[in-house]
């Protein structure tokens, strides 16, 4: 098993070169876009990296019959894939009864409230709303008896985790399950949908279908159908209502099935109301809300009312790589009571998403850094 990486002006023509050296059997394992490559005298070309059961031999192997040396296994490529995705750290939290004299002994009243203050001030500039921020810091004060200076941050942590919720993605093999991405205009849906969709295939063998209810955005389909053609992904597009029922009929062997709506604002009512119809009509079994992490917080709690009608049970939030801050993601957990299920970190597919724990998110929203 092997994997190879595959380089030309387009996805197209990188596809073309993959299967015409590893035939239709190969699987995408990732997509990424290269800014600025000498060989090809572009702005930009694309990659491809795919991966394959039975060995690539070349020319060379063929005339002399000698074995070449192998690049990582296909199994390797998955693992490590998977780990990325789908492991993230636990924040180590600090026994209570677990003092250090030093710590204790300067750690003064004086100390104590200046510690407080900062993590206030540090929640407060990462836009944690404030009645959340004094919940966390009243809480900690309540405990200051059996505090000490080593385990204050990760009992702050710790509390913020309590607060948090997140889940996971499950699929039951024995029917099909249907999958639509829901939000407003430009929050990345068809990107997420082709990461869910490559991790669904690839690491927990699914078969899986794509259908795009977005006929309104100019390219969205095309955007969705080229990655169905280079990932090997059956593809169909939904114009009305009535055609979900017999494009699911067509698709009644697959394990899984996502859903790419258009993008809508969460003011307009009658769009919200055409998506809810469509989703209605394909019975689907799980609704994800996707929210871009640049977006404040008073923009995503109307959002996130708005798009209630179409009955969502969690949410991804899309673009943390490009927020500068992450408390409007605790904002809305305890506000809107909806668990997170991942996070989008780039364009890269699928490797740029990463399920969530609550410990991994506290992290996240204190430190404001994020761990690719």
């Amino acid at each position: 098993m092997q994997v190879k990486k595959y380089i030309a002006p387009s996805l197209k023509e990188a596809t073309q070169q993959m299967k015409a050296e590893l035939g239709l059997e190969a699987i995408i394992l990732g997509t990424r876009v290269i800014e600025g490559d000498k060989r090809f005298n572009m702005k930009k070309v694309y990659e491809i990296t795919a991966g394959v059961d039975q060995p690539i031999k070349s020319t060379s192997e063929k005339d002399s019959g000698n074995k070449t040396q192998s690049s990582k296994s296909y199994e390797n490529e998955l693992e490590t894939l998977s780990k990325k995705i789908f492991e993230n750290p636990e924040i180590p939290i600090v026994s209570s009864d677990r003092k250090n004299k030093k710590d204790n002994t300067d750690f003064t009243s004086d100390a104590f409230e200046r510690q407080i203050k900062e993590f206030s001030d540090t929640l407060l500039t990462h836009e944690v709303q404030k009645n959340i921020v004094n919940k966390l810091i009243n809480h900690l004060s309540t405990s200051s008896s059996f505090m000490d200076k080593s385990s204050l941050e990760n009992f702050l942590l710790s509390t913020m985790a309590s607060m948090i919720q997140t889940t996971s993605f499950k699929v039951n093999k024995r029917k099909m399950h249907k999958v639509a991405l829901v939000g407003p205009t430009g929050v990345g849906k068809t990107t997420c949908i082709a990461k869910l969709a490559v991790i669904s295939k690839i690491i927990h063998k699914l078969n899986v279908g794509l259908i795009s209810i977005d006929t309104y955005r100019l390219g969205a389909i095309d955007q969705l159908r080229i990655f169905s053609e280079i990932s090997d992904i059956e593809m169909a597009v939904a114009y009305e209502p009535d055609d979900l029922p017999k494009l699911l009929k067509k698709m009644k062997n697959k394990d899984l099935i996502f859903i790419d709506t258009v993008g809508r604002s969460q003011k307009s009512k009658e769009s919200l109301e055409s998506i809810k119809k469509h989703l209605n009509t394909a019975q689907v079994d799980e609704t994800i809300l996707v929210l871009s992490s640049t977006t404040s917080t008073r923009t995503m709690s109307d959002v996130a009312e708005k798009f209630k009608s179409l009955n969502y049970s969690s949410a991804i939030f899309s673009k943390v790589d490009e927020a500068v801050s992450y408390g409007n993601i605790m904002n809305f957990v305890v506000n809107q009571n909806v668990p997170i299920m991942f996070l989008t970190n780039g364009q890269v597919i699928p490797d740029d998403i990463v399920s969530v724990n609550p410990s991994f998110l506290a992290n996240l929203i204190l430190t404001g850094k994020l761990y690719k």
